[in-house]
């Protein structure tokens, strides 16, 4: 089933208050400044660790990136200088009667010039292959680093939106912004080592024509970084707008919606609300880039007057001051190449600072606290042996929410005792497990295991006790002897092992019919030959994962909804079967698995009503005696008098609504 996106949060910023007054300003400044250059320096730490060397060629190559510019216009100058001292040479007949040595100093630049843009090739390929490699390592060891920060992340983390969201973008973004800033980064050193020689190269012309092209420069600037942060703060405020957008385009080629869209004829309807978020969307961003486009139009012309204003005045020194053809390509160019580093400069600045403020989900999702941790000096269960689980006065609501989920639960499971949780959908009988499990810490109280609090073990020692199977199970793209064997990763593959688990859990029948037996790719995602398993086929390879884990006590969270009542039935026999000596755990909608079990425990929002064994609770006649009757009358037809008026009555009901 396709998961919607999380619930919206107020987008994040650089999380800087903004300045009250003036005398607020240094402060704020200073405080982003501070940020920008903390989250710069964490990125460049990224790179250092995934790609020490190609991080020095990465500077060694900006460094000649930056020197190269000016060393072609002064190849360039001498150029055209001797080509003009020739041409002149030739108009006066004064040219040397030994060609070859008039020409020694142009061919020797020609040469030099050859030299210099091989160079300038060699220099760009170095640098795409650098940063090709650099890229490659540098997502590898993000995806790495991101994989093992969630193998400690506490499920409580998963169930906040605003870290779920930080996740998916830290997820998404990642990869590819620690590069891009880097690269970025290299390009503000290069242009500001180009633009300084070029600005001691203008001097040689006239000291104030350095600053009146950086004054004609910061304006375009200034308009690009402005509207950069502009930009960044509208999509950053948008991103819901974004994700609407992304969840109704991916609901659309999903594969397991694709009936239901179909048969219900919901393809129009997810249309049109894509259609519609993207109007909302594109009408913002289009004005933002039509107002960004017409300021840089009235800045570039401003530019273009006081450049030509300097190209006429260089001219005038070449014409009537004695100057060289040369210099007028010198200078000239100089005045192009400030006026495009300055803007280089300021624009890259911006986009560093809008690609740090990104990678802040990284860092924000990296110091993530885990709070499921070893204790000092933790204990290790034993295993292998009988347990005994206690539960003294539980509570528990879930992070972010003030409902509890259970309340003042007091329970008990002896060792070897099958137990089977019954309830409605919602009152807690899955909370209760996650607990048990130490998925989650109690809000309130403590759970004991073997007169020990759950919170005193290591927690991977704790989780190896449990065989467990949740609702909703895991569907692995590998093949169906890999996904039993899953159910014990670290135990080394052995088919007949393998074999025997899924025959006690039903599923050999249906695994040596497929085409390469347990050797089967399961789902198509990768594989061409790959088989799509029904519902309860699943269910059967999840059980026989359950069988697979040698644990000493045995969890099925209604893992066999999909099952006909004679399997469950029989999948439940199998589990007391091979259960001796080990506390096992069934959590069920069908009550008549319930019959043998040991204990049988009625929670009813989030409270436990009553516990005792099938005659006893029959006895009883109080709740689970009344959902046994019920499913009762159900499976033998005596309720259908009774369902008909019941559906009478509550259409009825919602009719007076």
């Amino acid at each position: 089933m396709y998961m919607p996106p999380p619930m919206h949060r107020r987008p994040p910023s650089d999380g800087i208050e903004k300045p009250k007054g003036i005398k607020d300003l240094p402060r704020y400044w200073f405080q982003r400044a501070k940020g920008f250059f903390s989250r710069l320096f964490y990125i460049i730490g990224l790179v250092r660790r995934a790609a020490p060397l190609m991080l020095v060629f990465m500077a060694l190559l900006c460094i000649l990136d930056g020197v190269l510019p000016v060393v072609g216009a002064f190849i360039s100058r001498d150029l055209l200088n001797v080509i003009a001292e020739l041409i002149g040479q030739r108009q006066l007949g004064i040219l040397p009667d030994d060609v070859l040595e008039a020409l020694s100093p142009l061919i020797f630049l020609f040469i030099l010039n050859v030299v210099y843009l091989f160079f300038k090739k060699v220099l760009s390929r170095l640098n795409t292959m650098v940063t090709g490699i650099s890229g490659e390592l540098v997502v590898n060891y993000i995806k790495m680093m991101i994989l093992k920060k969630a193998k400690t992340v506490d499920l409580s983390s998963f169930d906040r939106p605003e870290f779920y969201e930080k996740l998916e973008n830290a997820n998404r973004e990642a990869s590819m912004r620690p590069l891009h800033i880097l690269s970025a980064t290299f390009s503000v050193i290069s242009a500001l080592i180009s633009a300084v020689s070029f600005v001691i190269v203008l001097i040689g012309l006239s000291p104030i024509a350095p600053i009146i092209i950086l004054l004609a420069s910061i304006p375009g600037a200034i308009v690009n970084f402005y509207y950069r942060n502009r930009n960044f703060r509208y999509i950053r405020h948008h991103s819901k707008d974004r994700r609407e957008m992304n969840y109704y385009s991916s609901i659309m080629v999903d594969k397991d919606m694709a009936k239901e869209i179909k048969i219900l004829g919901l393809a129009d309807t997810f249309i049109a609300k894509y259609e519609r978020v993207f109007k909302r969307y594109y009408k913002g961003l289009k004005g933002l880039i039509l107002r960004e486009g017409v300021v840089q139009i009235i800045v570039g012309l401003v530019s273009t007057v006081v450049n030509c204003a300097l190209l006429a005045y260089i001219a005038y020194n070449v014409i009537f001051l004695d100057g060289l053809i040369g210099d007028y390509s010198l200078y000239s160019g100089a005045i192009s190449s400030i006026g495009g580093y300055v803007t280089t400069l300021l624009t890259a600045t911006a986009t560093i600072y809008e690609g740090t403020l990104f990678i802040d989900n990284v860092m924000t999702y990296m110091k993530e606290p885990s709070r499921i941790v070893a204790p000092p000096e933790a204990k290790l269960p034993v295993k292998g042996g009988s347990h005994v689980i206690e539960f003294e006065n539980v509570s528990f609501m879930y992070p972010g929410t003030d409902r509890y989920v259970l309340k003042n639960v007091d329970l008990r499971f002896d060792a070897g005792e099958s137990v089977v949780l019954v309830g409605l959908n919602g009152a807690g009988k899955t909370t209760l497990i996650k607990l048990l499990t130490r998925l989650y810490d109690p809000t309130e109280g403590r759970i004991l295991l073997d007169g020990v609090d759950l919170r005193s073990y290591d927690p991977e020692a704790l989780y190896d006790l449990f065989g467990i199977i949740f609702q909703d199970y895991g569907k692995y793209a590998e093949t169906a002897g890999e996904n039993i064997r899953l159910g014990d990763a670290d135990r080394e593959y052995d088919e007949g092992e393998v074999s025997v688990a899924a025959k006690m859990g039903g599923a050999h029948p249906f695994i040596s019919e497929l085409p390469d037996g347990y050797d089967t790719p399961l789902t198509r995602l990768f594989e061409e030959n790959g088989i799509e398993l029904s519902g309860g086929q699943w269910q059967k390879i999840s059980v026989s994962r359950a069988f697979f884990k040698e644990s000493d006590i045995l969890i099925l969270d209604e893992p066999t909804a999909s099952l006909d009542p004679l399997a469950e039935q029989e999948v439940f026999n199998q589990f007391a079967a091979l259960s001796k000596n080990k506390t096992t755990i069934f959590v069920s909608h069908r009550l008549s698995s319930a019959v043998s079990a040991s204990k049988i425990v009625v929670i009813d929002n989030g409270e436990i009503a009553e516990v005792g064994n099938h005659k006893e609770l029959m006895a009883k006649g109080g709740k689970y005696y009344t959902l046994f009757s019920v499913q009762a009358k159900r499976y033998t037809g005596e309720d259908v008098g009774e369902n008909e008026r019941y559906a009478q009555r509550f259409i009825e009901e919602k009719r007076g609504e």
